[in-house]
């Protein structure tokens, strides 16, 4: 049986074309969720909130678990077939603002499940949909959080892709709104799930390589130039404004979607954000540390001449309380990376090293002198399975939301001070900002009319 965790909602018309969030009386603290948010080519359908103490989306008697995904042009297809190839699991709906994208993906859903799952291009529609039990999102950066907020306010569990948030604020906010909603909230930061991962983990904690005291991660590759866009006519297949969501309204160029946005500050995160949150959830899990107290950033764009906002060459270090200090490098243009891998993360303990690649891990004595190797490859399933589980019992997964919010939170505060050139002092029990009121103001972000989330 799907567990469902009960919850007080409220049916409202629509009204106004406009589309709110009602608020719920919440556990222990007054949480506000996004609040209205004007929609373009679609009638306003006010927010889907009906008492109800019963399972919805399934039969009470089974455990099939009823997946909507947000976002199947890349990432959101793969997670479809995970998803498709586990049991007593259906992908009854997609969303997507590109047509194209979902004729291609009702097709995947078709071949699998032999039947072609509901269709729109709003998320709020999607939401709408009382008989899904999970929210997937896999749309770009910025909409991750006000997606997984929307998703918990609606009564559902959600996946939600790497980073979890745009800012440090919407992290917050998810961890709120997940808390608030009672709802499974994980992050796909995969590598959690991994076997030979979780072992090295569980070794760095029994103190195999001594007191663990440095890590250090990195992220290589050989990108190329995104060119100098021009503004032009909306491709038919688009719809341009609710693709940008919550962000505010900027002209269509012909080099942003769907993979250059990573490279604006209006929708991603850089390097940093869409592939150092990975090595660095490893490195704060492994060190077993929570936030830092001052976060320092160097690098620049030095690779191209073309639109790309965010550094392709960056190094990132973070100090934490106890004598521990995690960094990250990211270079986007050269794939050659420390022990010749473009990926990894490696901790220095007062025994011993050990570096962590992606099939599984080494262990070096004090000498470099290599004692052991383990390959065990997880993949997605691992991850699916997990978030599954928690959504089924009400556990909770391995990369919860509260978790995913610390790790990601680095990467943004790694942004913030290489945006402003500053070393940040930050508070130990929460990451906030501390020293620099200009710093600050990059923890939260400028929204499109309507879209801004509220604590």
């Amino acid at each position: 049986m799907v567990v469902r965790r009960k919850k007080n909602v409220d049916e409202n018309s629509v009204k106004d074309r406009r589309l709110f969030l009602k608020g719920v009386a919440a556990l222990t603290a007054s949480v506000t969720v996004l609040g209205s948010a004007s929609r373009s080519g679609a009638q306003e359908v006010a927010s889907n909130e009906a008492k109800d103490d019963s399972p919805k989306g399934s039969d009470s008697s089974k455990d099939l678990v009823r997946i909507g995904i947000m976002g199947v042009n890349g990432r959101g297809s793969a997670l479809a077939n995970g998803f498709m190839s586990l049991p007593d699991v259906s992908v009854d709906h997609l969303c997507d603002v590109d047509s194209r994208a979902l004729d291609r993906a009702v097709k995947i859903i078709v071949e699998k499940q032999g039947q072609p799952p509901q269709t729109t291009g709003d998320i709020r529609q999607m939401l709408d949909n009382k008989q899904l039990d999970v929210l997937v999102v896999a749309a770009p950066n910025h909409w991750h959080a006000p997606a997984t907020v929307l998703g918990c306010a609606a009564g559902k569990h959600v996946y939600v892709e790497k980073p979890c948030s745009h800012t440090a604020e919407e992290g917050e906010l998810a961890v709120a709104a997940a808390r608030r909603h009672q709802r499974v909230v994980q992050m796909g930061s995969q590598r959690r799930s991994w076997p030979a991962i979780r072992e090295a983990i569980d070794k760095l904690r029994k103190g195999d390589i001594g007191e663990l005291l440095y890590a250090r991660s990195w992220y290589n590759n050989r990108r190329g130039p995104i060119g100098v866009g021009k503004e032009v006519e909306v491709p038919s297949w688009l719809d341009w404004n609710l693709w940008q969501g919550p962000a505010p309204r900027v002209p269509y160029r012909d080099n942003i979607v769907h993979y250059n946005w990573h490279w604006h500050w209006d929708w991603g995160n850089g390097e940093l954000g869409n592939n150092g949150v990975h090595g660095l959830d490893v490195a704060r899990w492994g060190m077993d540390v929570t936030y830092p107290m001052r976060v320092s950033a160097g690098g620049g764009k030095y690779r191209y001449e073309d639109d790309q906002q965010t550094p392709d060459t960056m190094m990132v270090t973070c100090d934490f309380p106890g004598k521990k200090t995690i960094t990250w490098e990211g270079l986007s243009w050269s794939s050659f990376g420390p022990h010749d891998s473009q990926f990894g993360v490696s901790f220095h303990g007062t025994n011993g090293s050990m570096v962590i690649h992606d099939p599984g891990y080494s262990i070096f004595d004090q000498q470099n002198k290599l004692l052991s190797t383990h390959t065990d490859r997880g993949g997605d399933q691992d991850h699916l399975s997990d978030f599954l589980s928690a959504v089924r019992t009400g556990g909770t997964p391995h990369a919860d939301i509260e978790e995913a919010h610390r790790s990601t939170l680095l990467c943004h505060l790694g942004n913030i001070a290489y945006r402003t050139s500053t070393t940040l002092q930050t508070d130990t029990t929460n990451g906030h900002i501390l020293n620099s009121a200009e710093a600050a103001a990059l923890w939260s972000r400028e929204y499109a009319e309507g879209w801004k989330p509220v604590v």
